[in-house]
């Protein structure tokens, strides 16, 4: 392959039309991606969307049908592994049992050579970057999940690596302690300015922690942008649905003028039901229009919204803070209006005729 020419030099990362194939089976296609310094970039997506051998190639541990892959502005598309200063923090942590955190933490850089007195300095430094300084003559066994994967973050810190790969690190742990742990993360990652390249299938993991969103499905970019992009300006129906709660309705794009698309509602109703224009969008054209659940509201009598529909409730459920509101549309489709609880939820009227409301910038177009 004739390399192309180099990527610029704030680009940390830089991934070129990837492909990967097994037989029959393609695993990875026309993945491209920039990864600037500093960055924290998560590769979100279902199993199977491609985000873990993107991944893998990245590190040297699968090579690559066709494609580049450009590490601090070098060709490293078949370099073996070790000569990539990548380092990398599994889910299953992997610490070596039979010695003590400070030994974990020390073993790369004694594979480096450096002087013992280096490596003590540098092992007790990156143990209070992760606020274990306590810890450094215990076993791993002797310490709790989020522990050992805090041991294991200061194993890949320690010797500065260009870029820091995780991949799903945080799945083994629950819920609260994946939730500190992402902060955690996320405290080392501003901290530090380390570049990190991440992989989950977390949604909310993904939201919390990341610069930018990588939106993988069925082996390529879906799309890639800031988690505000991807959450309130999805580009199609599948990043609408995968982060987050939606509600899809089927429209036509009745004129366009100012920016401003102009819809008809297929199942009616009364209101402009205008959106954004999405490029690609024309008159005539049949669309979906996505309005967030946070963004529909269940209208009081006289309350008037830029878009309005009809709709039967079904159920009403408390969660804490927030009380949803599920209905049914004319057409038989079910949308949910999620709102701060104001009070007490009082007993529910199945059937009960409803008005839902949104303003004209909560729709979303969606084309094709």
């Amino acid at each position: 392959m004739t390399p192309t020419a180099s990527p610029q030099k704030t680009d940390k990362l830089v991934v070129k039309d990837l492909r990967k194939t097994y037989g029959p089976v393609v695993a990875l296609t026309d993945a491209s991606v920039e990864v600037k310094e500093g960055e924290f970039l998560t590769l979100l997506g279902p199993s199977g969307s491609g985000k873990t051998t993107m991944l893998m190639i990245i590190a040297g541990l699968v090579q690559p049908d066709s494609g580049e892959v450009w590490i601090d502005g070098k060709l490293a598309t078949y370099a073996a592994s070790h000569q990539r200063d990548l380092g990398m923090v599994f889910q299953n942590y992997a610490l070596f049992p039979h010695m003590t955190v400070a030994e974990n933490i020390g073993f790369p850089l004694k594979m480096r050579r450096l002087p013992s007195a280096e490596i003590a300095a540098k092992v007790k430094r990156v143990l209070e970057i992760v606020r274990l300084p306590h810890v450094a003559d215990r076993l791993p066994r002797a310490l709790s999940g989020g522990q050992q994967q805090r041991i294991a973050l200061a194993r890949c810190i320690v010797y500065s690596p260009s870029i820091i790969l995780m991949d799903e690190p945080l799945g083994a742990l629950d819920k609260k302690l994946r939730d500190e742990m992402q902060l955690e993360i996320k405290r080392l990652h501003t901290e530090l300015g380390i570049t990190v390249l991440y992989v989950t299938h977390d949604q909310e993991e993904a939201m919390v922690m990341s610069d930018r969103i990588c939106l993988m499905n069925d082996a390529r970019i879906e799309q890639l942008g800031s988690p505000a992009d991807l959450y309130f300006r999805p580009r199609t129906l599948f990043a609408a649905g995968f982060l987050g709660e939606s509600n899809i309705l089927d429209a036509t794009v009745a004129s366009i003028e100012n920016g401003r698309a102009s819809l008809k509602l297929a199942l009616g109703g009364t209101g402009a039901y205008s959106a954004p224009l999405r490029d690609g969008a024309k008159a005539g054209q049949a669309v979906k229009v996505m309005v967030r659940p946070e963004s529909l509201r269940v209208l009081a009598e006289g309350e008037r919204a830029e878009n309005e529909i009809a709709a039967s409730l079904k159920d009403v459920i408390m969660i804490g803070g927030i009380t949803k509101h599920y209905a049914v549309l004319p057409d038989g489709k079910e949308v949910v209006a999620s709102n701060l609880t104001r009070g007490p939820v009082g007993p529910t009227q199945p059937g009960q005729k409803l008005r839902l409301g949104w303003q004209n910038d909560a729709g979303v177009l969606i084309v094709g």
